[in-house]
């Protein structure tokens, strides 16, 4: 089923594209004369949605509790964590490497409940870099800090803003394996990270490493669709994953769709009823 046959008719007038939202950074920037913190995200992330078939809309970090992300997570029909600083290591009971980023206490309690929230309603859900390692975290695991210090080499991030490109091996039998049509060969992927999943999160099964052990990819075991990469999909022209996470919203916004259909004929029934 493609996005834009969601598999039931929309009202008169509506667009049947799924909303996705998509998390942002809150970062000090800069932008002629003003030099202040703004949240921002780079276009790769959101032009990938588009070109997907989805409409994206921007949640920059803001105070939270359970109501209010499941305000937010009402107006949508999918969720993409991104990339982005270090998550802060107290949330898994570490003390910081050196090398950790100062944390952003604020994004990282926000996409936590935001997780949460999605999973529980099983709303479509997809992790990039900082979002995998976010959900990993948010189920219970934990990160390597520093990789240089498990696998010997700065491989995965080699600065400058610059991608290295590595192999992974997708597990056959993983939904990863059947959005990308693996096949039984390595997967090259760009990458830019210097932290990893360590111990892996309650309900998270590992569907892609390197061939060093790095986990580079986990999928949520009891959604229909609940999967996080440790690569940047949005960096090179490939939108199997985004295309991927927009049907499978598209789906999840026909079933809400048709159970409020059920809801307000029930409600109008009972008010014939009462008259």
């Amino acid at each position: 089923m493609s996005a834009s046959d969601p598999g039931t008719s929309p009202r008169p007038g509506a667009d049947p594209r799924p909303v996705i939202g998509l998390t942002t950074y809150l970062e000090q920037s800069q932008t002629g004369v003003w030099d202040v913190p703004a949240a921002f995200l780079p276009q790769a992330y959101f032009d990938s949605v588009i070109r997907a078939g989805g409409i994206a809309v921007l949640l920059p970090p803001q105070p939270v509790d359970a109501a209010i992300a499941d305000r937010v997570l009402d107006g949508l029909d999918g969720l993409v964590i991104t990339g982005g600083k270090d998550v802060d290591p107290a949330r898994y009971g570490q003390a910081a490497h050196t090398k950790t980023d100062e944390p952003r206490r604020d994004r990282d309690a926000w996409e936590h409940e935001l997780i949460h929230r999605a999973i529980d309603r099983e709303l479509p859900l997809l992790g990039i870099c900082r979002g995998a390692q976010m959900l990993n975290i948010a189920q219970g695991g934990t990160l390597h800090q520093h990789l240089p210090d498990v696998v010997g080499h700065g491989g995965y991030q080699a600065g400058g803003g610059v991608f290295n490109i590595v192999d992974v091996h997708v597990e056959p039998e993983s939904r990863l394996h059947g959005l990308l049509d693996a096949l039984d060969v390595p997967l090259p992927v760009p990458v830019y990270h210097h932290q990893s999943i360590d111990r892996i999160g309650a309900g998270l099964t590992v569907s892609a490493r390197t061939h060093d052990g790095v986990v580079q990819a986990v999928e949520l075991t009891d959604v229909p669709f609940g999967l996080a990469v440790q690569w940047h999909p949005e960096q090179h022209d490939d939108l199997r994953l985004f295309a991927g996470l927009v049907d499978a919203a598209a789906r999840y916004r026909a079933t809400h769709e048709h159970e409020h259909e059920h809801e307000h004929d029930h409600d109008h029934d009972q008010e014939r009823d009462t008259l």
